[in-house]
């Protein structure tokens, strides 16, 4: 192969920084430059040896007195970053991320894509893992880390690449979701709701995308969908009429009767969830998993059925989702002080909540939970889901609100309102407080903590490091 130089601009993103590190695995020059470069993915870019530059400069684009052959565009970035305007002034080649991976990393290989609304990290992690245990050494892209490999990408030479496959956009110039560039043979879609309301005005639209992402996967290859989803159904029964979809489909679900993939004696257990996996009503095996809740059983569900399409063993699945570690920042104990086990997820969609709720309270029977969220991502700082939240937290005993994310950012008539989701859950009889910042809402929980407590905090972003400071004021 050969030898290339890549400039990434925006490079300290979580995605474009594993790309960085997957450049360099293939032996290309890597330069990237950000406005700033924050723990972890600043610490990692310098671990892998990245050349990097803090802010936007022309200058970066003429290193040695020559550009690189490529520059990448992260999709945060946009017109009237010096970089992209010298990059546009002298046509230097540009592409997007996803392009980039695209060429170099998928095209020629098998390419199985994750998506949906919820699942996808944690699913494509354990798609990557039951395909190593399976013997096939998957290359992967993950946008987390994948606590079984340390990493939240592989690169290798089989001919199999597992990815994310993010409905974000792509790029300025292309609002099109990112997975519509990774040339899908086997596609997971596990769930379809609305959200990125700053990218999608309305469920219509994203389900429009997703039908697009599912008219993609060619005759030859498989479709493995989300029964329980009333959107993925209609989505494959329309997609294209008469048709319908143009590969054969493997169905999952929990509680859809016509699911082709599902689980029977269910036990949650502090340790483990054991079940047994069914295919079209004749048990399939005993699955154990260290990850708890409904939507769980479901991502290993996914990942059984696609499994099988791969010709996996079937002893080679059921060790790797015993052994699968789950990635970081869903369900991840951060710790446990004086009895207080605090939790950080990621959570940051009604759905999501709910079930993570669900999930801890399954996991720790007769335990109270305490849950504290941040909105912070686009779509819950929004009113959208106003009438939807108090059910989602119905299964706290103790709720803390923290103020919107950067309310500004936000009309201040569409914004969620924190005080009425608070009432609301006062007149469904929950201790429910809005507190704001980490801070404050440390210096207000931690006395009223106690034995046994599971803390869970949910937040797409660093929330102010709260999980550290919680952990420090238990001691």
């Amino acid at each position: 192969m050969q030898q290339k130089h890549f400039h990434l601009i925006g490079v300290c993103g979580t995605a474009m920084g594993s790309l960085a590190g997957m450049l360099k695995t293939q032996g290309h020059r890597v330069t990237g430059s950000d406005k700033a470069f924050y723990p972890p993915m600043g610490d990692e870019l310098k671990r892998l040896g990245i050349e990097t530059f803090e802010g936007f400069d022309a200058a970066h684009l003429q290193l040695g007195g020559a550009p690189p052959d490529l520059v990448v565009v992260g999709n945060a970035t946009s017109r009237g970053n010096a970089e992209i305007e010298y990059a546009l002034d002298h046509k230097l080649r540009c592409a997007s991320m996803p392009e980039v991976i695209r060429e170099q990393f998928i095209r020629g290989k098998h390419s199985t894509v994750v998506a949906g609304t919820h699942g996808k990290t944690t699913t494509t992690s354990l798609m990557a893992w039951v395909m190593e245990v399976g013997g096939l050494d998957p290359s992967f892209l993950v946008g987390g880390v994948a606590e079984n490999f340390g990493a939240s990408f592989k690169v290798t030479g089989s001919n199999h690449f597992v990815i994310e496959g993010d409905e974000y956009d792509t790029a300025y110039w292309d609002k099109g979701p990112k997975y519509l560039h990774y040339l899908p043979d086997l596609v997971i879609l596990n769930n379809i709701e609305y959200d990125h309301a700053d990218i999608y005005p309305s469920l219509d639209a994203v389900k429009k995308v997703f039908r697009l992402l599912v008219n993609l996967i060619p005759s030859s290859g498989r479709l493995i969908a989300g029964w329980d989803s009333p959107v993925v159904r209609e989505i494959i029964e329309k997609v294209i009429e008469p048709q319908g979809v143009w590969c054969p489909v493997e169905s999952f679900g929990v509680e859809h009767p016509d699911a082709k993939w599902t689980a029977r004696q269910i036990e949650f257990q502090p340790e483990a969830t054991k079940f047994k996996a069914l295919c079209e009503g004749k048990e399939w095996g005993e699955i154990r998993t260290p990850l708890a809740g409904m939507f769980n059983i479901r991502n290993c569900l996914a990942t059984i059925a696609a499994a099988e399409v791969l010709g996996i063993r079937r002893e080679a699945v059921a060790e790797a989702l015993a052994t699968f570690k789950s990635v970081k920042r869903r369900m991840q104990i951060r710790g446990v002080v004086n009895g207080v086990t605090v939790i950080d997820d990621f959570a940051h969609h009604p759905t999501a909540i709910r079930e993570t709720l669900l999930g801890a309270q399954q996991k720790y029977p007769g335990r109270r939970i305490v849950a504290i969220f941040e909105p912070r991502s686009w779509t819950t700082r929004k009113k959208i889901f106003q009438k939807v939240y108090p059910q989602s937290f119905a299964p706290a005993d103790y709720v803390v609100i923290a103020p919107l994310f950067e309310s500004f950012r936000v009309a201040a008539e569409e914004q969620l309102s924190v005080d009425e989701l608070i009432t609301d859950l006062h007149a469904a009889g929950k201790l429910a407080y809005s507190i704001e910042g980490a801070e404050a809402i440390v210096q207000h929980l931690a006395p009223e903590l106690r034995a046994d407590d599971v803390v869970v905090v949910m937040s797409n972003g660093g929330f102010g490091g709260i999980h550290q400071k919680l952990l420090d004021a238990l001691q």
